[in-house]
């Protein structure tokens, strides 16, 4: 993990990414993390050393990471989300895109006057409607420090959600699949039907014509 594309901009720099797009319940999620570069450098070889693309780490470590990233001094971080319900409305391409704008938004709150100085460097594809300038970083989870951090956050925060899914809608087993078409949800899906936090524009979910 390296801050090469975060010097290559400067600073303030917030890293974004997101976790949920794929599966066919519950809210896509995004954060926003940056911290002032010289406070960050350290962090490489020091308290963010394990920090990587959240999916090649552990749930118990991610957990971990995601306390460490969340309390250290001058760190900036937001996490939002885009509703089921946003999801069906808009797409899952421009409500994640929305829950980017969101958790941006709340970083720059935090940053108060250093806010106009700001860039995004986000993961993935270009986002259009973010509140200040971004740049797109294909595979940035992998090889931006900000981005990865931000890719701990949405994950850990999506599946904390998916926890209260658990309960709130037993038998469907989120605390296990997380909302992916796994053979086991698509066998509770069929079983129970959809239940209010399922995206009714997703394929699978779609076909069920007897839940609306």
């Amino acid at each position: 993990m390296t801050l090469t594309y975060e010097k290559s901009l400067g600073d303030v720099v917030i890293g974004v990414d997101e976790a949920g797009r794929g599966p066919l319940a519950g809210s896509v999620f995004a954060a926003a993390v940056t911290i002032p570069l010289a406070a960050a450098e350290p962090l490489l070889t020091g308290a963010w050393a394990r920090v990587n693309d959240s999916k090649k780490l552990s749930p118990r470590v991610r957990d971990q990471l995601a306390e460490v990233i969340k309390t250290t001094e001058g760190c900036r971080w937001g996490v939002a989300l885009a509703s089921p319900a946003e999801i069906d409305r808009f797409n899952i391409l421009r409500a994640t895109h929305l829950a980017m704008k969101r958790a941006v938004e709340r970083v720059l709150e935090q940053l108060g006057e250093q806010a106009p100085q700001a860039q995004v460097l986000v993961d993935g594809l270009p986002v259009k409607g973010l509140p200040c300038p971004s740049q797109n970083l294909v595979k940035g989870d992998a090889q931006s420090l900000f981005v990865a951090a931000a890719s701990i956050l949405a994950k850990t925060a999506r599946d904390a959600d998916c926890e209260r899914l658990e309960v709130l809608y037993p038998g469907y087993g989120f605390a296990k699949h997380k909302g992916y078409p796994t053979a086991e949800h698509l066998a509770a899906l069929n079983r129970l039907g959809p239940c209010p936090e399922h995206r009714r524009s997703f394929g699978p979910v779609s076909q069920m014509t007897f839940a609306f």
